[in-house]
């Protein structure tokens, strides 16, 4: 995997994170979800590293990176925090301004990113989610029964012991989440860290910052006018549920954009970076190579 990156372990202040970098041009963040680690990127990484700089880390508390000490209120695991972290990392590559991709989890991480240091990001490309608050508001039988995690993974205790208990089960390491779709190298890595209970635990407090400190963070956003103000993209997998929940997901996205230029539905399931790898770096590529 990531023929031509540099894998390195990087110190960005409160956590080090587990980095890989290759390509050359304008820089690109590629930002992972759950459960995965930056090798999730690996059949898109190379592709956009034709014309990008392409850096892919793990976020803190996943993969190999730092996993911070817990709060009552979680903030160590806040998108903000891990917004933080991504600017520093980027400063340490010499990076004062680039284009940022994510996925699930990360593309909270992403749109975090985009409002916290608007200075620093160029473009944003969503892929797969809706702001935080705009889900929980949302929250109705249907969103509750397809993403009871949500709310599972934000008890104490209980999910840690469900899950470490058979992270293959849990994981469907014979299904939707096998060596033979993730590609070996990436499985591996995959299924390295939902062994280790410690990144469990840095996983699923990812989630209990989301229905608190994360969410209060979106909704003084939404009170104070503040929106993206980046050029930004948002794109969804068409054989995943986000469309079948939200409708007008676009729609959705006008409300925190001032320049949101369109996206669509890449034929894929919810992973689809692994999935339709081809289709993603071609529309990222389009609209990271875009002239103002």
């Amino acid at each position: 995997m990531f023929d031509g990156f540099t894998l390195e372990w990087l110190d960005v202040g409160d956590v080090t994170l587990r980095v890989r970098h290759g390509g050359s041009g304008p820089a690109v963040l590629l930002l992972h979800g759950h459960p995965r680690t930056h090798t999730t990127w690996h059949r898109v990484a190379p592709l956009l590293a034709e014309r990008f700089t392409v850096v892919c880390p793990d976020t803190r508390g996943y993969g190999e990176s730092s996993k911070p000490t817990s709060a009552a209120d979680h903030t160590p695991h806040s998108k903000r925090a891990m917004a933080g972290d991504c600017v520093r990392l980027m400063s340490r590559l010499g990076h004062d301004r680039f284009a940022v991709a994510g996925h699930d989890r990360g593309a909270y991480v992403a749109t975090r990113l985009a409002l916290d240091h608007p200075d620093r990001v160029s473009r944003l490309a969503v892929l797969d989610a809706v702001p935080i608050a705009e889900a929980l508001r949302r929250c109705d039988a249907e969103f509750a029964a397809a993403w009871y995690h949500w709310f599972f993974f934000a008890q104490p205790d209980k999910p840690e012991r469900a899950i470490n208990a058979d992270p293959d089960a849990w994981y469907d390491v014979a299904g939707r989440n096998s060596p033979e779709r993730l590609g070996p190298g990436n499985f591996a890595d995959f299924h390295r860290a939902i062994h280790d209970p410690a990144t469990v635990t840095a996983m699923l407090e990812d989630y209990r910052a989301g229905l608190g400190v994360d969410r209060a963070h979106d909704e003084a956003d939404l009170a104070a006018g503040r929106r993206i103000t980046c050029p930004t993209t948002i794109l969804w997998s068409g054989r995943d549920d986000l469309g079948d929940l939200y409708g007008d997901v676009l729609g959705i996205w006008r409300t925190w954009t001032t320049d949101l230029r369109g996206g669509g539905v890449i034929d894929s399931e919810h992973h689809m970076a692994e999935d339709a790898p081809d289709e993603l770096a071609t529309a990222l590529t389009v609209f990271f190579a875009e002239t103002d």
